[in-house]
């Protein structure tokens, strides 16, 4: 007995043959051609009236299942080498197997195109204000531990030294001039000279200066260059030396 199908739109016969074989829940590898054909006819008679580009898929279609049918109703002859025929329905199964395929390539193509379609671009509109801001310099942050009475220390500690290296009676001796120290000079000389190492000794910093004015100076650009962010200042015990590294 047939099962009646409702008259609906279909992508084309291989579409409705697909339905049909679902439809009777068989084997796409095994169609029962003489029931699936009825089907199909009974079918394609409700397309009256239908485009003729339409109707000529559809007929074409049935005409290919009629003369599978016919040779499904003939003897199966044998083969010169003893094989039965190839079945009949064998090419119909291949194009059946690529239009599914294909047909469910195209669902996901479409799913991906749904989703596609709920994703926004947007080009990137920041304001000049928020470019050009730069994050404020945290002094504690950047100072860590370090205090002005450690650095003192150090400082008192190395002036100790260079007083230590004056000879007490040549000293005496000769014009004592006024020695110029450019503070802005001292603060490119330790720039520089930290650009050179990336990390060195405060002490070593203070130990390479020529006189007592140099180290005050040199004093001054590190807590001047301390104060602009551009330097970074560590110890890591109480009595050990102080590291002085470039912030970049």
């Amino acid at each position: 007995m047939g099962i009646p199908v409702k008259l609906q739109a279909f992508e084309g016969p291989l579409d409705l043959l697909l339905h049909l074989i679902d439809k009777n829940k068989v084997s796409i590898y095994d169609i029962p051609i003489v029931e699936i054909t009825k089907q199909y006819l009974e079918y394609i008679r409700d397309l009256d009236g239908q485009d003729l580009d339409v109707m000529s898929e559809f007929l074409l279609m049935a005409a290919t299942l009629l003369d599978i049918k016919s040779k499904m109703l003939l003897p199966k002859e044998m083969k010169e080498d003893g094989e039965e025929e190839e079945d009949p329905r064998q090419e119909l199964v291949e194009m059946l197997l690529q239009y599914k395929l294909f047909k469910f390539m195209s669902y996901e193509l479409k799913e991906k195109q749904v989703d596609a379609s709920k994703a926004l671009f947007k080009e990137p509109t920041v304001p000049k204000e928020v470019l050009e801001y730069r994050q404020p310099i945290d002094m504690e942050e950047l100072v860590g531990d370090m205090t002005l009475a450690k650095l003192h220390v150090i400082f008192k500690s190395i002036v100790r030294k260079q007083e230590d290296k004056i000879d007490p009676i040549r000293s005496k001796f000769g014009r004592i001039e006024k020695e110029e120290v450019s503070l802005t000079d001292k603060i490119d000389y330790i720039e520089a000279y930290a650009i050179a190492r990336k990390k060195f000794s405060f002490r070593n910093l203070l130990e390479e200066q020529n006189s007592k004015a140099h180290i005050i100076v040199t004093f001054l650009g590190i807590l001047e260059l301390m104060k602009l962010g551009r330097i970074k200042i560590e110890q890591e015990d109480i009595f050990e030396d102080i590291q002085i590294s470039l912030v970049e």
